[in-house]
């Protein structure tokens, strides 16, 4: 099963689910899917998930991207999904029954290091900001499960979250990249946050062709939208606690109060952007029984 890290890491985040894991809390999963779905979107178009597949959702957190996933398929295809979370399994399921969806959609609860599915049971599987809560030796394992299940030929995306790319105005525009510097430096939520521009390797480590990545930079201007306010508050107010714990810039203080007068993405040239980095790579073309010799 994964664990939380160093003892204190993800609770220090917040927005922790029953896994103990920081920002996995379904309130704070929706927040920044709200906020940054259009690019999402088209992170997972890049991923040439195609009609009549059987795909995974892998880490699919309450569900958001399930509804995209179905219309990718088709009536002809199958989509199943899998998260950690007891709860965020059971809310993704909920919401898959109040939906139409054009294709048979399943959800279970399950941990990406042992998936409880056999070997080749899909076309693909999508994985969306998930791999930031695994270590070094967790992020090699749950990538050979993702190639197991994956039939040859089939394809493993796996989206995330790259830190180096946070940035807000008006502050010092090195505030957060000093930050993630400094939390950086131990093992842990940080660190795992800094190495999505490394994925690429990653995945050719787990024994994928074809490997190809880009990186795409959010950015959200004043005035931000109403989604996108309310998840950078929050998270802002996370990192500045930090931030204060860690002895960095007094800056910080103006990022402590998500409703504060004076919070920087209120001001009339507010600004703040994320990363996020696709990896995509294809399981060659041997059988399941091959792959794990």
């Amino acid at each position: 099963m994964l664990s939380p890290g160093p003892a204190g890491d993800h609770e220090a985040w917040g927005f922790t689910s029953s896994t103990g894991l920081g920002f996995t809390h379904h309130t704070i999963v929706d927040a920044h899917f709200r906020a940054c779905a259009v690019p999402y979107q088209e992170l997972l178009e890049q991923a040439r998930i195609q009609r009549g597949w059987r795909v995974l959702d892998a880490g699919c957190g309450p569900g958001e991207f399930l509804p995209w996933l179905a219309e990718l398929v088709g009536p002809e295809g199958r989509v199943s999904a899998v998260d950690l979370a007891e709860e965020n399994a059971a809310l993704a399921a909920e919401r898959v029954a109040r939906w139409k969806s054009p294709c048979p959609v399943d959800v279970r609860q399950g941990d990406l290091l042992e998936l409880p599915y056999a070997d080749d049971s899909f076309d693909a599987v999508w994985c969306a900001n998930t791999v930031q809560y695994l270590d070094d030796e967790q992020l090699a394992l749950a990538l050979r499960e993702l190639v197991r299940v994956v039939r040859p030929g089939g394809i493993v995306a796996v989206k995330d979250l790259d830190a180096h790319l946070i940035t807000a105005r008006p502050a010092d525009p090195y505030l957060f990249s000093d930050f993630f510097r400094t939390a950086g430096r131990a093992p842990g939520y940080a660190a795992q946050l800094l190495r999505s521009r490394d994925l690429y390797r990653w995945l050719r480590e787990a024994g994928l062709a074809g490997v190809r990545q880009q990186s795409m930079v959010i950015e959200h201007y004043a005035p931000l939208s109403e989604p996108a306010r309310e998840f950078y508050g929050l998270s802002c107010a996370r990192l500045a606690e930090q931030a204060g714990q860690l002895g960095l810039s007094e800056e910080w203080r103006r990022f402590l109060d998500p409703a504060g007068p004076d919070h920087p993405l209120d001001a009339p040239d507010g600004y703040i952007s994320e990363g996020n980095v696709l990896a995509v790579g294809t399981v060659p073309g041997t059988t399941a029984v091959d792959r794990l010799r």
